[in-house]
């Protein structure tokens, strides 16, 4: 038997006031892009926005449905406009925050399994890890660069790739 272990790394930042000026930016955008949000039913608002190395910022909020699987999470409507329309412009950042007026958010809220893999996918994709950035509004941000500290058994298998002849 062989006995492994797995560390992540992270850096928690007690305030906004303690991120650097591009990470604040992009944090009040993820608070921006909450006014998207469509979540009549949970009443959870989340906000994602996404600097591309352009410059330019994308939003994703999420979008809930009646039929709940067929709702969409911020951080994937985000990466998958991303993906769609800009894909030659690789994601520098991502930065998420939610709201919810029924309870105090005191920590930053974590992508779900699937915008995880979602993420990942994408930093294989532009082969560069993307900086993400967790925003508890008045509260502590949580950063990693790259989603293996957040997802470090990712599914991934290269033979799935088919590469063109």
């Amino acid at each position: 038997m062989i006995n492994h272990e797995i560390k992540i790394a992270f850096e928690e930042y007690n305030t906004f006031e303690e991120l650097n000026d591009q990470d604040k930016h992009l944090c009040l955008e993820a608070v921006k892009a909450l006014k998207g949000s469509h979540s009549p039913y949970s009443n959870f608002s989340v906000g994602a926005a996404l600097r591309l190395k352009s410059g330019r910022v994308l939003y994703g909020s999420n979008q809930e449905n009646a039929a709940y699987p067929s709702g969409l999470c911020a951080e994937r409507v985000a990466l998958f406009n991303w993906g769609a329309n800009y894909a030659d412009d690789p994601i520098e950042a991502l930065a998420v925050t939610a709201h919810t007026a029924k309870f105090q958010i005191s920590k930053p809220i974590t992508p779900c399994g699937g915008c995880l893999q979602v993420l990942a996918e994408y930093e294989k994709k532009q082969e560069q890890p993307i900086r993400t950035i967790l925003y508890c509004q008045g509260g502590a941000a949580w950063v990693t660069n790259g989603i293996e500290s957040f997802l470090p058994f990712l599914f991934f298998e290269d033979r799935l790739v088919t590469v063109p002849v």
